[in-house]
């Protein structure tokens, strides 16, 4: 039980319906919705849609998601991946021709084609009670009304605003200026896409003036993006992948083309090292997680990619004598050099993750990015849709698992998750951040189970990352802890941003629904 002297929020508990956002609006229609016939599948698109104007610099209709959920109508988990395509027409040569030896972050090159908008029609047609038509009404509302930006919202654009073309800076800038805290922030001409999507599905989307304005707009910038690459965009129905713990839980996760397995792979490892036998805030446990990630993040970068274009062999991975084997590198008194692996944040990710669940046993956690904050910071010129740069993830290393070619998918950082423990528990969960997500799954569950805090708790714990050569250590964390991992060689930075931000929902088997909600974010977690 929680100290209720300390000013800490309390988990949410309810018996029909329950979701998990990071903004309050949206999970307020996302509750809204089930309590006008909509089931979990419903609350998460109407919320996922609400999301796009509420936090525009983590999310939008140009963006990719993924799902993983339970159906009341089964007991085997789905999965659907909405990442997109390359354009057809780029190569990594197209790009080394140019002199370039990486992708450009904000440049037209890391714009993939958007895989969103097809996933949300199939989740639509399959698994919802309502329909998209219907799902789209409140986020056409209030693109029109406006909606008032937030803390959190207005932290990240007055952070990540400078990037913005000319173009955005029309569509994103409130009278001119950035928006504060307390603004209204409308979007009137995504309303208009968001019409065509409710008239005509994701043809509204990828087969109208709508694509007539992306593709124009993308080819004015000097993209090779076409009609027909749009016209083309699909989801793909895959299987999670999941690994037995030693009492007897599982994770499930999606397969490359995402992280997911190295999520897997990590809460493994923590296995192997018997994190719990550290204190929760003490510096060995710091240290032993970040030499746990150098291993799991090197093995991510050599062998992810699209599994279309080269065989990915997910056993090898989640191998115990493998683990058992790399695992020996890990000592509590030296450092693993982790320079040379490749993170794909130059600074914090935006990214927004719903977790939702109801009384029929439906549960999803669906995660929706526009990767970068803001994207690229360029939009569309007629309807102000940002450009996501999910193609920063490739590399132009020939031969390699995530090498940049036409038509495929890049490694993904944005993973969604499952957890299944003991007597039928179910959790619908995820962690927002770009690279950290599979640390912070791991992080989430090791909290839960090895610490056994309560999930609200679990959440708010101060969080560590090793990143770029650094060992990020939020504010939670006193010095006595940093100094401990300076002296073993650590170079420890505190962030300006906190790291990450999860949800997540549990359906007890007693029936009860558990939610919590990430307090370094501006949402919650509503039920009925």
């Amino acid at each position: 039980m929680r100290n209720f002297h300390k000013p800490e929020r309390s988990e949410v508990f309810s018996q029909n319906g329950m979701i998990a956002t990071s903004h309050p609006l949206a999970a307020k229609i996302g509750l809204d919705t089930m309590s006008h016939g909509g089931n979990a599948i419903d609350a998460a698109i109407s919320a996922a849609l609400m999301l796009t104007l509420c936090e525009p610099q983590s999310t939008g209709l140009y963006g990719d998601a993924f799902v993983i959920l339970k159906s009341q109508k089964s007991d085997k988990l789905i999965g659907i991946n909405g990442s997109g395509n390359s354009p057809k027409a780029i190569s990594s040569d197209l790009l080394l021709q140019k002199g370039l030896n990486k992708i450009p972050i904000n440049s037209v090159h890391s714009i993939t084609l958007p895989g969103a908008v097809a996933l949300f029609e199939e989740l639509a047609l399959k698994f919802s009670n309502l329909g998209l038509a219907e799902l789209c009404k409140a986020s056409i509302k209030y693109a029109e009304e406006g909606v008032v930006v937030s803390p959190r919202v207005a932290f990240d654009w007055r952070l990540n605003n400078l990037k913005f073309s000319q173009t955005t800076k029309k569509f994103y800038l409130v009278d001119g200026k950035v928006p504060e805290t307390g603004s209204i922030f409308r979007a009137p001409k995504q309303a208009e896409v968001l019409r065509k999507i409710q008239k005509n599905g994701s043809k509204g989307f990828y087969q109208s003036e709508v694509t007539e304005d992306l593709v124009k707009s993308l080819q004015n910038l000097g993209g090779v993006h076409t009609l027909d690459d749009f016209a083309n965009v699909t989801f793909e129905y895959v299987e999670p992948i999941f690994s037995n713990f030693q009492d007897g839980s599982k994770l499930f996760e999606l397969p490359p083309n995402g992280q997911g397995i190295t999520a897997i792979m990590i809460r493994k490892l923590m296995e192997i090292c018997n994190i719990q036998e550290h204190s929760p805030y003490s510096a060995n446990r710091v240290h032993l997680e970040a030499e746990i990630a150098k291993l799991a993040y090197t093995a991510r970068n050599a062998f992810i990619g699209d599994p279309k274009f080269s065989q990915i062999k997910e056993h090898f991975f989640l191998d115990s004598a493998f683990l058992e084997k790399i695992a020996q590198q890990i000592s509590l008194n030296k450092l693993i050099d982790g320079s040379g692996i490749q993170y794909f944040d130059e600074k914090p990710k935006d990214t927004v993750l719903i977790s939702a669940a109801d009384k029929d046993g439906n549960a999803i956690s669906l995660i929706f990015s526009n990767f970068d904050s803001f994207g690229t910071g360029k939009c569309s010129e007629k309807y102000g849709l940002i450009f996501h740069n999910r193609g920063a993830s490739f590399v132009l290393e020939k031969n390699h698992p995530n090498e940049l070619e036409g038509n495929k998918r890049p490694l993904h950082t944005i993973i969604p998750a499952i957890f299944k423990g003991k007597n039928d528990m179910i959790m619908a969960f995820g962690v927002m951040g770009g690279d950290y997500q599979p640390y912070g799954h791991a992080r989430i569950l090791s909290n839960l189970f090895d610490y056994s805090m309560d999930p609200q708790s679990a959440i708010n714990f101060p969080r560590s990352f090793f990143f770029n050569g650094v060992l990020k250590l939020e504010e939670g964390y006193d010095e006595n802890v940093a100094e401990a991992l300076t002296s073993i060689g650590h170079k420890i930075v505190r962030p300006i941003a906190p790291i990450g931000g999860a949800q997540l929902v549990i359906c007890d088997p007693s029936g009860v629904l558990i939610g919590a909600s990430d307090p370094r974010k501006d949402g919650c977690a509503l039920g009925i």
